[in-house]
């Protein structure tokens, strides 16, 4: 697995031959430690102490068989709006042009209620026609008797579709690694069989 594209706001996107997953997510939500987790690496994705760190688009290539897209964290409060505004064009135009995107998981802390910032990531996502897979992340720093209504408390305050998929995952337990994955390789093996 190697990082081999880093788009900024004004880059051009790749256009890549092979299949992308992409992950959006405010910032400190725990993106990074997902991608590690997923690839089973300690520090691939870079895990930084300041939130709102990634400001580019990350490209992860996986064997040279698919791509992880690491999108920028939303909603941090230093960064100033004009910036905000810029990471967001960057993400919509991520989200509209690229041919290869497959899925698109959204993670949420299951320890909050979804903010504004999620539930208008989540809308978003929705209005660029991809039906994005909930990650509730940091599932380890719950107690397990919380953890339903907490799952809840995702589903209404995202309005969540019918039929949603919501994965609690924890990057230290690797809690729903295995999920994230079967969800992903069941989205590439659809689009391949409609291909052909």
């Amino acid at each position: 697995m190697t990082l081999e594209t880093v788009c900024g706001i004004t880059s051009t996107l790749p256009e890549n031959d092979k299949p992308e997953i992409a992950f959006a997510g405010k910032s400190n939500v725990g993106k990074s430690s997902l991608i590690n987790a997923l690839m089973n690496r300690k520090s691939l994705a870079r895990i930084s102490a300041t939130p709102g760190k990634t400001q580019t688009i990350n490209f992860y290539n996986i064997n040279r068989e698919i791509y992880l897209v690491d999108l920028p964290g939303y909603g941090y409060a230093k960064v100033s709006e004009k910036e905000k505004e810029a990471w967001g064009k960057m993400i919509e135009r991520y989200l509209h042009k690229s041919t290869m995107l497959k899925a698109v998981f959204l993670l949420i802390d299951i320890r909050h209620d979804p903010s504004k910032n999620d539930k208008m990531m989540y809308d978003w996502i929705l209005h660029q026609g991809y039906e994005p897979v909930i990650i509730a992340t940091k599932l380890d720093k719950l107690k397990k008797s919380q953890v339903a209504k907490q799952l809840k408390a995702i589903r209404t305050g995202l309005g969540l579709v019918s039929g949603t998929t919501v994965i609690p995952f924890s990057a230290k337990t690797k809690q729903g690694r295995d999920e994230i994955w079967e969800y992903a390789e069941s989205r590439l093996f659809e689009s391949v069989d409609k291909e052909e």
